[in-house]
């Protein structure tokens, strides 16, 4: 994949380098533990390709930051009164209120992290543990579709709840907020068309978070704002929205181009190297190739490290073990600064 990077070696311009010119590598539903193997073993006699889709796992945060991974996804339920996402669990804070996180409640909700608080504050350790990190994004999916477990329904007041809970363990100085990019212009999108993202050197250390969610959550989130006035959450919206500025695009090969002209228009992408163990399964490499040559700045897989049962050690790492890279698509000419990360001790 390193000829994909090639230009980089030229001069780059004199323009500074914005978060949105650069390429990282996160990790999807970073925080799911694999299904216990009898409840896999019933779920594969009933239904083998929701099998196949639901057996992955991950390695605890803090070894996927080790590892490189500078977005990280969360699946969140809200429990405003705690207790209805237990299931068992003996951790009293499962009984406390708060957003729980798993993959689907009552069936896959394994997680190395049960509590957004618990998530956020190993998230929040690691990152003051090295103060130079490239921003992080924190994708979250806000489900409540439960088919196991009836789950509590979103509202605004839910919202409400959500940015409260990040702002309680994430200091101001920790986040990269709407507000930050839209600044004094009209509207979130006016800002983004007119490239008003931080620097590089501004956002070290810090978090954005968006939110991956249907319309209808969306509108729920923006409630009467004009864009997303006061909100921590950036919105996956359509690029014609006074809220736009980041967007979910998960087919890297059949929407190449609907990323790059995004990407060219000043917009945050995340998109996705492989899904449902597929690729993994076959070593197929076109996705997670296409992936790196869309622009996309943000790169998700499950796969940071091999899966030791599939033959071929399908795997997605970044060319030459870099944390990040100068984007293809905005800045194929070169970053021209240093992108790297500094060495902790």
């Amino acid at each position: 994949m390193f000829w994909l990077f090639a230009p980089l070696a030229l001069a780059a311009a004199d323009t500074p380098v914005r978060i949105n010119d650069l390429v990282m590598l996160g990790t999807h539903n970073s925080y799911k533990l694999a299904m216990p193997a009898e409840r896999m073993k019933q779920l594969r006699a009933f239904d083998a390709n929701s099998a196949d889709a639901l057996d992955y796992s991950h390695r605890p945060l803090v070894e996927q930051l080790d590892a490189g991974a500078r977005q990280l996804e969360l699946d969140i339920w809200y429990d405003p009164k705690g207790g209805l996402y237990a299931d068992g669990s003996s951790d009293p804070a499962m009984q406390r209120p708060g957003f729980k996180v798993q993959h689907m409640a009552g069936f896959d909700n394994r997680s190395n992290c049960l509590t957004l608080v618990q998530c956020l504050t190993i998230i929040r350790s690691w990152s003051d543990a090295h103060p130079g990190h490239v921003p992080i994004l924190l994708m979250f999916n806000t489900n409540d579709n439960g088919r196991f477990i009836k789950g509590e329904p979103y509202s605004e007041a839910a919202y409400d709840a959500l940015d409260a809970e990040v702002r309680s363990v994430l200091s101001p100085k920790k986040l990269i907020v709407p507000d930050d990019v839209q600044g004094k212009y009209p509207t979130l999108r006016d800002a983004v068309l007119a490239n008003n993202w931080p620097t590089l050197k501004a956002s070290r250390g810090k978090f954005l978070f968006a939110l991956d969610e249907t319309p209808a959550k969306v509108a729920l989130y923006r409630g009467a704002r004009k864009s997303l006035e006061g909100r921590v959450f950036f919105v996956n919206t359509d690029e014609a929205s006074p809220a736009a500025a980041y967007m979910t695009i998960n087919e890297p090969v059949r929407d190449a181009g609907r990323i790059a002209s995004a990407v060219k228009a000043n917009f945050l992408v995340r998109t996705r190297a492989d899904a449902n163990t597929r690729e993994a399964r076959v070593n197929d490499t076109g996705p997670r190739d296409a992936a790196f040559r869309s622009g996309a700045q943000y790169i998700s897989t499950d796969y940071l490290w091999p899966d030791p049962r599939f033959a071929g050690g399908y795997r997605v790492t970044m060319p030459g073990g870099a944390i990040a890279l100068c984007n293809p698509v905005r800045r194929p000419q070169g970053c021209g600064a240093s992108i790297t990360e500094p060495k902790t001790r």
